[in-house]
């Protein structure tokens, strides 16, 4: 029998070699301890460890990887992908500022692109795109975070290591630089005992945590979409569309959305789910992919709540199809193309950053010293069941994103990436959108490794004045203006 003392000396052991071999310069080498009484603890050290394959987290270690540190991504979720392929959400939102510029940058601007013009629709597109994304990284799945070792400083803390164990009972302990927060369920950051930032409850003022609908997403084929795009420019002008179908409603040869006046007249089977406005992608050879079922309370961090929340968005799928068969014209002979595997959760826990973007920050459209991101999307926060239809707070113009919003409160080394960005509720309606946080990412994954010999804490303004300069000049990332 193994006893607690036994098993500490055992870690502590490991610990131990594995600092003397960083002092050698083989700190990237893996150490296995073994003794006739436990089993087998292997130990690495890297410059990064990123938890989750958001596609975020993914462009972060991406860039850190390509500029030579040594990167690795755990994924407690048993397939790479997250939201984008997991869960499907597989239609895009634009960012532009008041003027119509698109603030869309860096990848982003190729995935973009491609998407518009139709090279990359389909949900064997975007895995074939992720899969891209991902080759090269060291990257583990299904992984189980069994601890986290911290050290207290001067000012706040660092996490030192991380103990995790894979399906097959193999244990690793990861010590790393840095850490990155790249999940919608808060793996990491959860452990860490930090401030939640109040969510969709501050707007009415509960204390229970409340948060936005999440999405399940709705796949057709034997879409006829020349139909729908006849039949709607058959109804014009708009202002007859717009009386017909609903506010919004528009259709061209690739998208189509509103149809609000139609959708108000489904009854779901659970008051728990809302069929709200349609936003339809079409993909191609019949194909469409519609965001519009939307799934009240809905606890992202309790998996028996998600898996439940699946549950009901697959059961209501058919009977959605037989409405939209109804209601929809060009959708008369459509079918079901298959299910999403997860949801689509737009919103939280989120936790205390050493900058906390607040809605004045929007509005006065605020550049910050040290921006690693440019946004510009209407502040939309989704509905709950208290606030079914949700609430909007209007449309900001170009404002920043700063690296400390990215930087966990009262750790010096703890990142949090994609929709864990620090931001106040009204705030993150806007900041969430996926391409300002995955420009975000990878604007510091490129610092991450420009910048070895520095801290990002440590990090001031004449630091930033030249990181923007070769953001710009290498890069093509203008964060300024």
């Amino acid at each position: 029998m193994v006893t607690k003392k036994k098993m500490i000396r055992g870690l502590t052991s490991i610990l131990i070699i594995t600092l003397m071999l960083q002092a050698l310069g083989l700190s990237s080498h893996t150490v296995t301890a073994k003794s006739n009484t436990s089993p087998a603890v292997i130990s690495n050290r890297y410059d990064v460890v990123v938890i989750g394959s958001e596609i975020q987290g993914v462009l972060l270690a991406k860039e850190a990887r390509k500029l030579g540190l040594n990167v690795l991504i755990l994924d407690p979720r048993s397939k790479p992908g997250g939201e984008l392929i997991q869960g499907q959400m597989i239609v895009l939102d634009d960012v532009k500022d008041n003027s119509k510029r698109s603030l869309i940058q860096g990848e982003m601007k190729t995935l973009f692109s491609s998407y518009k013009s139709g090279s990359i629709r389909t949900s064997s597109d975007f895995d074939n795109y992720f899969n891209k994304l991902l080759q090269g990284i060291p990257i583990k799945s299904g992984i189980v975070i069994d601890s986290v070792q911290t050290m207290s400083l001067t000012k706040g803390k660092s996490l030192q290591s991380l103990s995790y164990h894979l399906k097959d009972g193999t244990k690793y302990i990861a010590q790393s630089k840095y850490w990155v927060e790249n999940t919608d369920f808060n793996a990491l950051t959860a452990k860490l005992n930090v401030k939640r930032i109040p969510g969709m409850e501050s707007l009415y003022n509960s204390k229970q945590a409340d948060y936005m609908a999440a999405t399940y997403m709705l796949k057709f084929k034997n879409v006829e979409w020349a139909k729908l795009h006849q039949a709607i420019l058959n109804d014009y002008p708009l202002t007859n569309v717009a009386q017909k179908y609903g506010p919004n409603t528009y259709v061209d040869w690739h998208f189509a959305t509103g149809f609000s006046n139609v959708t108000a007249k489904y009854t779901p089977h659970s008051n728990l789910l809302k069929l709200r406005g349609l936003n339809v992608t079409y993909q191609k050879d019949g194909q469409a992919i519609i965001n519009a079922l939307l799934l009240y309370d809905v606890n992202p961090a309790d998996s028996s709540s998600v898996q439940n929340a699946v549950a009901k968005g697959r059961a209501e799928a058919p009977y959605i199809l037989s409405f939209l068969q109804k209601n929809i014209p060009g959708f008369a002979k459509a079918q079901l193309n298959g299910f999403p595997d997860y949801l689509y959760i737009r919103d939280y826990n989120r936790y205390e950053t050493k900058y906390v973007l607040d809605y004045p920050d929007l509005q006065n459209s605020r550049m910050f010293w040290d921006n690693v991101s440019i946004g510009g999307y209407s502040i939309d926060l989704q509905g709950t069941k208290t606030i079914p239809t949700g609430v909007g707070f209007g449309k900001p113009d170009r404002y920043g994103l700063p690296l400390r919003s990215f930087e966990l409160q009262s750790y010096d080394n703890v990142l949090v990436v994609g929709k864990n960005v620090g931001a106040g509720i009204k705030a993150y309606g806007s900041a969430r959108i996926m391409p300002t946080t995955a420009l975000a990412a990878q604007t510091i994954g490129i610092i991450l490794g420009r910048e070895k010999n520095k801290r990002l804490v440590d990090l001031n303004p004449a630091d930033f004045k030249r990181i923007h300069s070769y953001l710009e000049k290498d890069y093509k990332l203008i964060l300024q203006r």
